[in-house]
Order: structure tokens, then C-alpha cells, then sequence
């Protein structure tokens, strides 16, 4: 008896035409419980309190704020990583507060992070071409010809060479493991990416490559960019919109632009006024 073949997805799946924000978050709040205080009283942690946000199609959101203000928090909830203790949280317009399984999914599908460090977010033992295959496996995207025609592709245009696909993690530089994972964040044809601190366990030099692949990489395929930092000139320079986090609270947001030129904020006032930026001046002129 023939087996009964599973069923697949195209690669370039045909998404139903949505003007309105990929994601949004409604008066989102997010809770932790800490292991001091007791069974009857425990401590709580509020890393995300009140926060209103949304992305927009083809725009770049600039969360940036210093260590433990919310941020990565705030990315997780918007991706599916996290849920939120309250609030709604909204994907293309459909309520997905719950996270059940299958909404999990469908943002999982359609939103790809980036992480900061490239030597944990890859297996350390699995190929880099088995690594960008993986998820086109995972979701049944595609046949076998045209996954290994997506791979090679998607390693060409973050720019390594396609002996890179053959090597392991661990055989590559810094800089080369972050394009390898930009590469698999890119194999579901998303329409956003989530890039969490994706620059600052690289070298100097090699920070301006990277945002530089980024930015071209948006403009080439019309994505949407959640960009986290704590270096408010690196977000600056990359950024459509900027939500200044503090303590889990957004504290402004507004314009790239017009917030970094008329900040309101003391605490906005201050990053901008504090330590240099990060970038390397091979990077040219800020966007904003």
C-alpha cells in the first residue's frame, strides 16, 4: 500500500493583502514570580507594565533602554516567547493573548528572531547547512529540491560564500555565525524579525557589517524590524519609530527623528547624552 505523502506549504506562501500593524501590544503587563519572599507571599518581579506598541509592515521599531529595562521581555511577548500576565496582544489585527498552539505557529511562521549571541542561538555539532534547513522541515515548507535551493540562496545573501554551508559553528568568525543566523531567521520568508542585541557580542569592526545587512536585507524584502539595544545611537541609526524603555515602562516614543531631536524625557535625555555610540565609523551617517 503507497504511503500517503505529508503535505507541504510553498515556500513563498500567498499572504492575504493587511495594511495594519503584524503586532500589536495593548496595555501589556508581564509579571514574574522571584524565588525570595514566601509560599504565601512571593515576590514579584514587573518587567513590562502598561506598554502600548505596534509594528508596522516594511517599518523598523527601536526598543532601547539599559539592562533589565523590559526589552527583551517585551520582544519575547511580541513573538509568541512570552506570555503576558495582562493586556491583549494582537497578530495582524487577530487577538493572540493566549498563545494557544496553533496561534504559536502562526506567528512562528511569519516571525523569525535574531538573537544577541551566535554562538548559543547555533548547534554547535549541526552544519550550517542542516541548520537553515531545519525549519523549512519543521513547518513542511517546501520540497526537498527547493529547500536546498532556498539554503543556498538565503547563504548568498547574507553574504558568505556557499562553502560556508558545509561548515560547523564553531569554523566560522563571530560576524559569519550572526549572518548564519540572520540566514535562518530569513528561511520562512517572514515579515518580520525580531533582532535582539544582535550586535553587541560582535566586534566593533564588524557591528556596522552586520546592521548594514540588516538595513538592506528590509529594504530588499519590505520586512519589519523589531531592533533592541542599549546603544540609543546604534537604534537611531536604524530605526523608523523608537520606544524608550525604563524599569518595564515606556517612558516615550514617537518618530525616530523627531524623538532623538526634541527628546521629552529626562531619562531619553540621558542616554542620548551618555556614553558614545557603539558604532563604527565605517557606518556612515545616522538615518535619523
Amino acid at each position: 500500500m503507497a504511503k500517503t505523502m505529508a503535505k507541504t506549504e510553498s515556500l513563498s506562501p500567498k499572504r492575504a493583502s493587511y495594511n495594519g500593524p503584524i503586532i500589536e501590544l495593548q496595555d501589556v503587563n508581564v509579571t514574574f514570580k522571584t524565588r525570595t519572599g514566601s509560599i504565601f507571599k512571593p515576590n514579584r518581579v514587573h518587567a513590562v507594565q502598561g506598554v502600548d506598541m505596534k509594528l508596522m509592515p516594511g517599518k523598523v521599531l527601536g526598543l532601547v533602554g539599559e539592562s533589565g529595562s523590559g526589552k527583551s521581555t517585551t520582544a519575547n511577548v511580541m513573538c509568541g516567547l512570552q506570555a503576558a500576565t495582562s493586556g491583549k496582544v494582537f497578530f495582524r489585527g487577530e487577538e493572540v493573548t493566549k498563545r494557544s498552539a496553533a496561534d504559536r505557529r502562526k506567528i512562528g511562521r511569519v516571525v523569525s528572531v535574531v538573537f544577541q549571541d551566535p554562538a548559543t542561538a547555533l548547534n554547535a555539532r549541526m552544519a550550517v547547512r542542516d541548520q537553515l534547513m531545519d525549519p523549512l522541515h519543521v513547518h513542511k515548507i517546501g520540497t526537498r529540491a527547493e529547500r536546498i535551493a532556498r539554503v543556498e540562496d538565503q547563504i548568498q545573501k547574507v553574504g558568505l560564500p556557499h562553502s560556508a554551508l558545509d561548515a560547523l559553528p564553531g569554523q566560522l568568525s563571530g560576524g559569519q555565525r550572526q549572518r548564519v543566523a540572520i540566514a535562518r531567521a530569513l528561511s520562512l520568508s517572514p515579515d518580520a524579525i525580531i533582532a535582539d542585541e544582535p550586535t553587541s557580542a560582535l566586534d566593533v569592526s564588524v557591528r556596522a557589517q552586520i546592521l548594514n545587512l540588516l538595513m538592506d536585507l528590509k529594504n530588499e524584502l519590505g520586512l519589519a524590524m523589531v531592533f533592541i539595544s542599549h546603544d540609543i545611537q546604534t537604534v537611531r541609526y536604524i530605526s523608523d519609530t523608537i520606544a524608550v524603555m525604563n524599569s518595564g515602562k515606556v517612558v516615550e516614543q514617537g518618530p525616530a527623528k523627531e524623538l532623538l531631536e526634541n527628546p521629552k524625557h529626562p531619562y531619553t535625555q540621558t542616554l542620548l547624552g551618555a556614553a558614545p555610540s557603539l558604532l563604527h565609523p565605517d557606518l556612515g551617517t545616522s538615518k535619523a
